[in-house]
């Protein structure tokens, strides 16, 4: 007597599934804006040097010399001005929001505005560039009444 019986608790190895040429991955549309007004209006930051230092400084696949491609070749990260005040990243690629937040607080840093200037999500896809509020005379009057 030959035992043919077949075992049900073993998993039966899964089929493949094929993929046809038409699908694609969706392309990932992100917008990113840094309002820069206010110490635009202050003349403490240039945007048009801030703009060079996202250009040189944002990394795309690992690289940071990747921003721009040549001619002709599609950029998956553009980065543009608008208003003057108003830096706007548009991505075709996933990026991080948190990665061009750490890339402005570098920025702010590296140009000594970072004790006066903070970086704050206004929106879902923005920042804006705030300064501290500072309540100097509230403490000095404190302080005197002591």
């Amino acid at each position: 007597m030959a035992v043919t019986k077949a075992v049900a608790g073993k998993a039966q190895p899964k089929k493949q599934q094929i993929r046809g040429k038409g699908l694609k991955k969706k392309k990932v549309a992100l917008k990113f804006v840094i309002d820069c007004t206010h110490p635009v209006e202050d003349s403490i930051l240039d945007v048009a040097n801030f703009e060079t230092y996202l250009k040189q400084r944002i990394k795309i696949n690992g690289k940071t010399g990747n921003f721009a491609g040549g001619k002709g070749a599609q950029h998956a990260v553009t980065l543009g001005r608008e208003k003057g005040t108003k830096l706007i990243l548009s991505s075709e690629i996933p990026f991080s929001k948190r990665y061009l937040k750490y890339l402005t607080k570098k920025y702010l840093k590296k140009n000594n505005l970072r004790d006066w200037l903070r970086v704050v999500a206004s929106g879902k896809d923005s920042y804006e560039l705030r300064y501290f509020q500072i309540n100097n005379q509230d403490d000095d009057d404190e302080e005197d009444n002591e």
